[in-house]
């Protein structure tokens, strides 16, 4: 089936080369890391694929429509991860679209006195972001400060599979020592180990000239077989498929948005770290066809969700999904939940839309993270991509509330029958706030699914 004309595009990208990044076995808590010029090379190299085979009007995969030489900021919508790797992520975000939208002399204005500033840099176009920081959304990083998370991080450390290949590979890890100076040579620790390694390999000539062959690509596959079964899970709406069930709530959003014809968007880039990705093929049952996906992604790889109308008169809407690992590739088509060709938007859909989590509540609920204790976090009140003000006035209205409340009644046991025609004077203006406050949360029920 043929389904010629793309209408949008929502493209997940992962962040360019950067310095070595440890995480936490256990807790995934990232430390501090910075990109590289290399990773920004990646990035940009990107960004000028994707314009290449969107935004190129000879290209077979054009975005219908979409304005090709200057950027049209109604049609384009850009996320970005800034927690763990944050600064890499982010740099590697504006390296993209640096790719995707090059100084153009066009960007220009004529002023009253018929002077044409052009934009600096020959052009330069600046394209506005959206920073997602998990301290208030946790759309992009939902796998720290998760309890249940880190609870099936233990249960996968002590699994039968888990132990034999620990058994294994301890080979490997008693010969790699002498080359990770002092860092824990352990299967728990495989992944550090491997960062570590990829990144001396690639910005130290001595290290480079001093490891002994194949232990590069040993560490790689114990670090596939580690992340590959964390971020993983039997079930689509499992606590290891957290990273994709949270990144979902965007990439649907964004499709909807593409398919109705009175919205604008026409093309999203969420840039992101590689943990979304594993998540995202084993719920979509894409590594039953691609078992080679149960990886780690390269830096500077790419997952494209075409969205493709079909010509008259079915006029449903399909999705083609496109995957291009690191920079060196083009992109392929993969397939998703077993079909051999493109899914209507309407049965994706159907598919996940009972594993999404679609705001902070829900993500505090799966992760097993009580009212009590998220209610105080500033994440708790918002939802995933707007409106955490509306909440916050919820909530405010709601502390008045009981204030007025407590104070009326206190008036009434202590104060005595000759002050209660005014305490009840007081207690119809709250009946009339508490009437407010019940219709706003019930707004908020409907919104936040909470």
């Amino acid at each position: 089936m043929s389904h010629p004309e793309v209408h949008g595009v929502v493209v997940l990208a992962r962040n360019g080369d950067r310095s070595e990044c440890y995480q936490h076995p256990i807790t995934y808590k990232p430390g501090t890391t910075e990109s590289t010029p290399l990773g920004e090379v990646q990035a940009h190299l990107l960004g000028s694929y994707l314009r290449d085979v969107y935004f190129n009007p000879d290209s077979s995969s054009h975005i219908h429509g979409i304005s090709t030489e200057i950027v049209n900021l109604k049609e384009v919508h850009v996320r970005v991860k800034v927690g763990g790797e944050g600064a890499s992520v982010f740099d590697s975000a504006t390296a993209v679209l640096q790719g995707l939208f090059p100084p153009n002399p066009k960007n220009s204005i004529t002023l009253a006195n018929e002077t044409t500033v052009v934009a600096p840099l020959g052009g330069y176009q600046y394209v506005p972001v959206e920073t997602v920081e998990p301290s208030n959304d946790r759309s992009l990083e939902s796998w720290t400060d998760c309890p249940s998370f880190q609870n099936h991080v233990k249960k996968v450390l002590s699994s039968d599979s888990y132990k034999k290949a620990e058994k294994a590979a301890a080979p490997f890890l008693n010969d790699v020592r002498d080359f990770v100076f002092g860092r824990p040579t352990t299967m728990e620790n495989i992944y550090n180990l491997w960062d570590y390694m990829s990144a001396e390999l690639v910005h130290n000539i001595t290290y480079a000239h001093r490891l002994p062959p194949t232990f590069i690509e040993q560490a790689r596959g114990w670090a596939d077989f580690r992340e590959n079964a964390i971020f993983s899970d039997e079930n689509a709406n499992g606590i290891g498929n957290v990273a994709s069930r949270t990144a979902l709530s965007s990439i649907i959003g964004a499709l909807q948005r593409i398919a109705f014809n009175g919205d604008p968007l026409q093309f999203m880039l969420i840039q992101s770290t590689y943990q979304p990705f594993i998540s995202l093929f084993h719920q979509t049952e894409v590594v039953k066809q691609h078992p080679e996906l149960a990886a780690i992604p390269d830096h500077g790889s790419a997952l494209a969700i075409e969205l493709r109308r079909a010509p008259p008169p079915d006029a449903r809407e399909f999705l083609r999904f496109k995957f291009r690992n690191g920079t060196n590739e083009e992109f392929r088509t993969i397939n998703v939940f077993g079909h051999r060709e493109d899914i209507p938007l309407t049965e994706f859909i159907y598919r996940l839309e009972g594993s999404i989590i679609h705001s902070n509540g829900e993500w505090a609920r799966t992760c097993g993270i009580g009212y009590s204790s998220w209610l105080s976090l500033p994440e708790s009140v918002s939802n995933m991509t707007s409106n955490n003000k509306f909440l916050e006035g919820t909530l405010v209205l709601g502390m008045i509330f009981f204030l007025m409340m407590f104070t009326w009644f206190g008036s009434y046991l202590f104060k005595g029958y000759r002050r209660r025609r005014s305490a009840l004077r007081l207690r119809g203006e709250e009946t009339g706030l508490q009437t407010t406050y019940g219709a706003a949360d019930e707004k908020a029920s409907l919104q936040y699914r909470d």
